[in-house]
């Protein structure tokens, strides 16, 4: 695909629109493929992504039968094989499946419960339905709950993998969904334990949105499990890391202290800036010593305050090094690219602050003035 083309492009272009079509009407041949293409093509071009899964799913449902108890045989019959299942992680699959579990979710929600999530359990063998589920969980949530229950046990591990990625707390693009924090965890009690990095970084980004509202509940999970031994303990430190990263930019103690850094490890520290004024689109350079206990753990990250347009300040931690203390001091140097052209995030010049983290406490600060571009 031309690098130069966008997201939305990418995944949902003529192509690969013919190429669903193709598939459906050789699962059924009174499936106009030709008339199908035709009418997505018409109005795609001008859509965003998500407008685009409705749009297909609604032009999918103009050729498919009424009913979704008639129209499901033609679905199945249309899926390609499923994703390799030997393999240990994995993408979403082919992106162009998205509309297969909206148009599932408009036509099965109310009245073919049982029926849209057999589909989903197929579906997402090809394209994770992570955000068509949670209709289900919303509308169904005991009974989705329990369906998840013989998922978390299932062959496929992106079956396996929908269990916790469909009912995470604060999922991207995602539906909310009304469960409460606790709801899920017996699920991962069982998926924490997976074979597959696919299902165990679902489990740890599950864990992370919970740990922004409810940290304790994550961290006595994580050593209930430690407790159990039902993971491997490199992949368990693996999640637990993962887990608390969010806890982690923000000095939470009781996370530091889970990952093996004391929050209040006694440390001289100096952070120097060889140049006090940059210009956007120039680098910032940063000069660090540590002096500590010789052998000591530290998790260093560095701490810019960016000014804003309102005038206000916005922080954002970076990481800068994990590492334990040898001889009596650590001497570390970053270089920090300060991009003018951004898109998510627009540098303003004036007075910043940087501050050196360690183990989650600030030890030494620093400013320096940001010009604008030469």
């Amino acid at each position: 695909m031309a690098s130069g083309f966008s997201l939305k492009d990418q995944l949902f272009n003529r192509d690969k629109v013919r190429y669903l079509a193709d598939l459906f009407s050789a699962a059924d041949t009174g499936f106009d493929a030709a008339a199908f293409e035709m009418q997505v093509m018409t109005d795609l071009p001008a859509l965003e992504l998500k407008q685009r899964i409705t749009l297909i799913a609604d032009v999918l449902a103009d050729h498919l039968p009424a009913s979704l108890p008639e129209a499901a045989p033609v679905l199945l019959r249309a899926l390609p094989p499923p994703l390799d299942p030997s393999l240990k992680d994995d993408d979403f699959g082919d992106f162009i499946f998205a509309p297969l579990g909206d148009y599932v979710a408009r036509h099965g929600l109310e009245d073919h419960r049982d029926l849209s999530l057999d589909l989903l359990e197929e579906i997402t063998q090809r394209f994770s339905m992570e955000w068509a589920i949670r209709p289900f969980l919303n509308r169904w949530p005991a009974e989705v709950l329990a369906r998840m229950e013989r998922w978390a046990g299932h062959s496929s591990y992106h079956v396996r993998r929908l269990v916790s990625e469909g009912t995470r707390p604060r999922l991207p693009w995602g539906e909310s969904v009304g469960l409460a924090l606790a709801d899920p965890l017996p699920l991962l009690d069982r998926l924490h334990a997976d074979g597959a990095r696919f299902v165990t970084r679902s489990v740890a980004n599950h864990l992370n949105d919970i740990a922004k509202k409810d940290p304790d509940l994550v961290m006595d999970r994580l050593q209930h499990w430690q407790a159990a031994g039902a993971q491997s303990r490199k992949e368990l430190d693996w999640i637990t890391a993962h887990a608390l990263r969010g806890l982690v930019k923000a000095g939470h103690p009781r996370a530091m202290k889970m990952l093996g850094y004391d929050p209040d490890l006694e440390l001289r520290a100096e952070i120097s800036l060889p140049r006090r004024e940059v210009r956007i689109g120039d680098a910032l350079e940063l000069a660090c010593v540590l002096a500590a206990a010789p052998g000591s753990a530290v998790l260093v990250d560095y701490v810019l305050h960016f000014q804003r347009p309102s005038g206000k300040t916005s922080a954002k931690v970076f990481k800068l090094k994990q590492a334990r203390v040898t001889g009596d001091q650590l001497r570390l140097k970053k270089t920090h690219k300060l991009k003018g052209d951004a898109t998510t995030f627009k540098l303003v010049p004036g007075l910043h602050r940087v501050e050196l983290m360690v183990n989650g406490r600030v030890h030494a600060a620093a400013e320096f003035d940001l010009l604008p571009p030469a």
